[in-house]
């Protein structure tokens, strides 16, 4: 699929996309992610290795416009993990 990134139009394939970020260690999460097989990868990272250019270069709406239309999931906010209050420890031991 033809996606324009940054002004320079790029042909990508979702197979290509995900052997491409397969060996990549997922930074740490703080705005738009998407999913990319097992992993939640930050966007900009992801448009960092497919283009090969600067993240200064083309913005998270751009990426996750292309990113969407290529079929991956894109996230808002980063995925919360489920965590124990102290709370509700104290219920379940009685203390």
């Amino acid at each position: 699929m033809r996606c324009v990134i940054a002004r320079f139009p790029f042909d990508l394939i979702k197979s290509e996309v995900e052997q491409s970020m397969s060996g990549i260690t997922p930074e740490p999460v703080t705005s738009v992610s998407v999913t990319i097989g097992r992993h939640i990868y930050p966007v900009m990272q992801v448009g960092e290795v497919i283009t090969r250019q600067n993240r200064r270069d083309f913005t998270v709406l751009e990426m996750r416009r292309a990113l969407t239309r290529l079929g991956f999931t894109c996230h808002d906010t980063p995925p919360v993990a489920p965590t124990r209050t102290p709370r509700a420890e104290e219920d379940v031991l009685g203390w």
